[in-house]
Parts: C-alpha cells; sequence; structure tokens
C-alpha cells in the first residue's frame, strides 16, 4: 500500500522542602487574589506558546500580535468580526525581571523589503497586548467597554519537556534515554562511551565533561534528525549555565552496586540538582501562571524525518499534556492546580500543503492528540487540534506535470532564493497509516517519503487595517481567547 509519494519541485523526583512549598502556598494566595480583583475590574490573560523542534514560535507570537492590532484578517476571532474589539494596543509587560519579546525587531524581518525569517528566542520572553472589548449579552449597553491584557509568555518547549523529568529517578530516566536512542546511528559514540563508563568507582570530573559532551552532541542530533522529545531541555540551550556541574551529568545505566563515590552516585545527585534548581523554579515563577496554552508542532518535519520521528512527537504530545494535570501527590499540585483550562496543539507551516490537503494534516493533528490522551490518561482542560500558517509564505496554483494534474503552493526557496512551484505529495486521508508503521517500529515509509521545502517570507504589501497574510491564525485565537472576549 502506498502512504506517502516522493515530493517533485517543479522549476520556477521531589525535592522541594519546607521553604519551597511555603513560597509556593503564598505565591497562590497572592495570585488568587490578583485574579479576583483583575477579573473585577481589568482581566488577565496568560498565554503560554511553546513549540516543540522548531515549529516557529518567534513567527506565531508576532504575526498573532500584528493581527490582534489590526484586525482585518481575523474574522474567525468573533470578538474581532463583531466589532466587540474597539481597539488594541501594545502596554508594558507586568513581569519587570522578565525580558520583552521584541516584537518590533520580529515585525521588521518578516515585513521589510528583503523579508527573513527572525532569529528565535532562547529563553523566556513576554508581551502585553490590552484591548478594550465591548461587553455582549443583555447587560452590554448600560457598560462601557472594558480592557482586557493578554499576556503572551514565550518559552522553549524543550523546557516544557523538562516536566517529565521530576517524576523520574535518574535510574529509570537513564534506562528510558538509553533505550530509546539504542537504535539511532547518530547516538553510537555516546552509548559507547557511556558503556564504558558506567561501572567505574571513582569520581573523575573529565569523565563526566566527556559524558556530557557527548550526550549533548547526541541530543542535538536528535532536535536535526526531527525528533521531539529531547530533554533536559537546558542541554540545547544552556545560557550562562554552560559547563557548571548541573549541565554536567549524563543518562548511565546502573551498576549491580554502585559506588558510593564513584561516577554514577554523582551523575544521579546532578540529575537531581538540575530539576530542584533549573526545573523546579521555571514552572514555580513562569509556568504555574499560566491561564491558556499553544504547542506549536511542526508535524510535516516529523513525517518526513520517518516513523521515528512521528512515534517521537506521540510521546512528546503524551508528555506535554502531563504538565497540564499533575496528580494529587505530585510535587506540581502546590504549583499548578488546575489553572490552565485550554490547551492547543497546532501543527504549523500549513501553507506548504495545498489547501484541499489542510484537513488530512488537521487530522493526523487530532489522530495524535488522541492517542496522547489516553497515555497521559488525561482529562481535565479542553485541548484541541488544528493546522495553521502564522504567516502565509506561499500562494496555491494547480499545474499540468507530466500527464498529472498537481495541486502545489508557490514561494521562494529558503536556500536559493529562487521562486518554484513545489508539490511535497499526498498524506494519506486515514492517519492510522502513518501512525500504525510508526507505532510498530518502521523505520521508514513503505512507498517513497515527504518532502519538506523551506520558504522565505514573501513581501507583503500591507493594507491598512491588515496584519500579516496566514491560514486558521483567527481560528485558533478565537479557540484560546475567544470566551474571555464576550
Amino acid at each position: 500500500m502506498v502512504y506517502l509519494k516522493g515530493a517533485e519541485v517543479i522549476e520556477g523526583g521531589d525535592f522541594l522542602g519546607l521553604g519551597d512549598i511555603a513560597d509556593s502556598l503564598a505565591r497562590s494566595v497572592e495570585d488568587a487574589a490578583s485574579r479576583t480583583k483583575s477579573a473585577m475590574f481589568e482581566p488577565v490573560i496568560r498565554l503560554g506558546v511553546t513549540g516543540l523542534s522548531r515549529a516557529g514560535k518567534t513567527v506565531f507570537i508576532t504575526s498573532l500580535v500584528a493581527n490582534l492590532l489590526d484586525r482585518g484578517r481575523m474574522p474567525q476571532l468573533l470578538a474581532a468580526s463583531s466589532g466587540a474589539i474597539r481597539a488594541a494596543y501594545l502596554q508594558p509587560q507586568p513581569d519587570d525581571a522578565v525580558p520583552r519579546f521584541e516584537y518590533e525587531n520580529h515585525l521588521a524581518a518578516l515585513t521589510g523589503p528583503a523579508p527573513h525569517w527572525p532569529q528565535s528566542t532562547r529563553y523566556v520572553s513576554q508581551l502585553r497586548v490590552s484591548m478594550k472589548v465591548q461587553p455582549a449579552g443583555l447587560l452590554s449597553g448600560l457598560s462601557g467597554p472594558r480592557t482586557v491584557h493578554l499576556d503572551i509568555v514565550d518559552y522553549p518547549g524543550e523546557w516544557l519537556l523538562d516536566l517529565g523529568l521530576m517524576d523520574q529517578s535518574f535510574a529509570d530516566w537513564s534506562a528510558e534515554v538509553l533505550a530509546r536512542n539504542a537504535s539511532r546511528e547518530f547516538a553510537a559514540e555516546f552509548l559507547a562511551m557511556a558503556g564504558d563508563f558506567h561501572a567505574r568507582d571513582t569520581f573523575e570530573e573529565s569523565d563526566a565533561q566527556a559524558l556530557a559532551q557527548s550526550f549533548t552532541a547526541t541530543l542535538n542530533a536528535a532536535r536535526q534528525a526531527g525528533y521531539s522529545d529531547c530533554a533536559p531541555g537546558r542541554f540545547l540551550l544552556p545560557g550562562e549555565l554552560e559547563g557548571s556541574p548541573v549541565l554536567t551529568f549524563a543518562p548511565l545505566a546502573k551498576p549491580d552496586r554502585p559506588a558510593r563515590r564513584g561516577l554514577w552516585r554523582e551523575m544521579e545527585r546532578r540529575f537531581e540538582a538540575y530539576k530542584s534548581r533549573i526545573v523546579a523554579p521555571f514552572f514555580r515563577d513562569h509556568f504555574a501562571r499560566i491561564d491558556r496554552q499553544i504547542v506549536l508542532v511542526d508535524a510535516l518535519g516529523a513525517i518526513h524525518s520517518g516513523p521515528p520521528a512521528v512515534e517521537d512527537l506521540r510521546h512528546a504530545m503524551a508528555d506535554v499534556l502531563k504538565a497540564f494535570r499533575p496528580g494529587r501527590n505530585s510535587w506540581l499540585s502546590f504549583l499548578l492546580g488546575k489553572r490552565v483550562d485550554r490547551i492547543l496543539f497546532a501543527a504549523t507551516k500549513a501553507d506548504h500543503l495545498h489547501h484541499s490537503q489542510h484537513p488530512k494534516l488537521t487530522a493526523i493533528m487530532e489522530a495524535l492528540l488522541r492517542e496522547a490522551r489516553d497515555r497521559a490518561e488525561f482529562a481535565g482542560a479542553d485541548t484541541a487540534a488544528i493546522s495553521i500558517a502564522s504567516l502565509r509564505a506561499t500562494v496555491e496554483e494547480t499545474l499540468d506535470h507530466k500527464g498529472r494534474t498537481l495541486d502545489c503552493v508557490r514561494g521562494i526557496l529558503d536556500e536559493t532564493g529562487k521562486a518554484a512551484a513545489f508539490y511535497p505529495g499526498e498524506l494519506p486521508s486515514d492517519p492510522a497509516q502513518l501512525l500504525v508503521p510508526a507505532g510498530q517500529g518502521e523505520t521508514k515509509w513503505l512507498d517513497g517519503d515527504y518532502k519538506v521545502m523551506n520558504f522565505r517570507p514573501a513581501r507583503l504589501d500591507l493594507r491598512p487595517g491588515f496584519g500579516p497574510p496566514h491560514i486558521r491564525l483567527d481560528k485558533a485565537a478565537e479557540f484560546l481567547l475567544g470566551d474571555r472576549l464576550r
């Protein structure tokens, strides 16, 4: 059975102490008081934006903000199409210690005379958009517009996946990572080194550094190959922590009798330090305050990379959902409760496909989400899946090629700067044709592959009142924000 057709380009653990718990409880009381006050006067929506493996967070936030400021392309955001949003404007962000999302620079990159993709952010950032909204309903005529603040919190998806580490021991995490990498060629060097080192009964810093460097190289190779679950996330985005002991560990098979001062015990200690010093503060200070969440997913990139990448994506989505449903005895119970009430998984780069294939891409995302719900035993927040293009970089055209009619997209290729029409092949109508081989451990699709091309942003000539062109960005905004803008 043919699944995909080839592509053609046509020329043209819990270590929180009592102090942490008390701090978290105090923060919860403060947040509750703040929410009560703001809900009565100026409600605040905190929208978390993250992405798995180069899914386009920066472009999403930039386009969303631009299209909230100029709402001519937002008909499916009902508050915009009905005129309930009277005005929207940027304001200083409320958290002085968090870097501001560089909206103006990113918008200039996308809409300037030589459009290009902006650099991705590598840390937490934030932006506030305030909207004057006329309330709807029977009493709407008796009150004037109210102000609703949208605080957009941008953070790397790798950091979200770190949550899975919190409920794992070093031994369990090591066994899982080593098993996951056993069949990956790019991990062979690290696996060999880990096998040689794991039973050493004395600790040498040079051994730890060699292991950590090799493990980091393996994580980077995994991300390059299209895999989604690349935790610990700070190994890929170390910042000022690069070279510190808290980022100098690696998974090791547990010896029968680990020496008290041996390498395995020190790796275990550093793993626990990573959880308590890096992961817990991030979730306490940023993640715990989010109301709504969008997770951007490069599903097309995973499909192009093959069945193992699709299976990895399925597991990563389940791990993401676990982050939003802490159990009663979880350390996150002190932080999250049931605050996040809507989560949207969005397959990006829908403009790489003709619109006739968009329902197939959405169906694949919905199937992945159903699987993730089951794997995470998830129930609670409303979840949904969608396919979008935050910024449309292509136009559609139908061409005759070698006796076939092909539904193509045309754009400027990033690699060459030349215009070309592109036919990526047909996605299957039944998502099971992808998910079943992925779940069964197939290494490649049975016939051909799915090709992904990288397009540059097109030159734009925006009319007054219109933000950048997109695909279903307004529908995503309606799911995430619509009920709070009425």
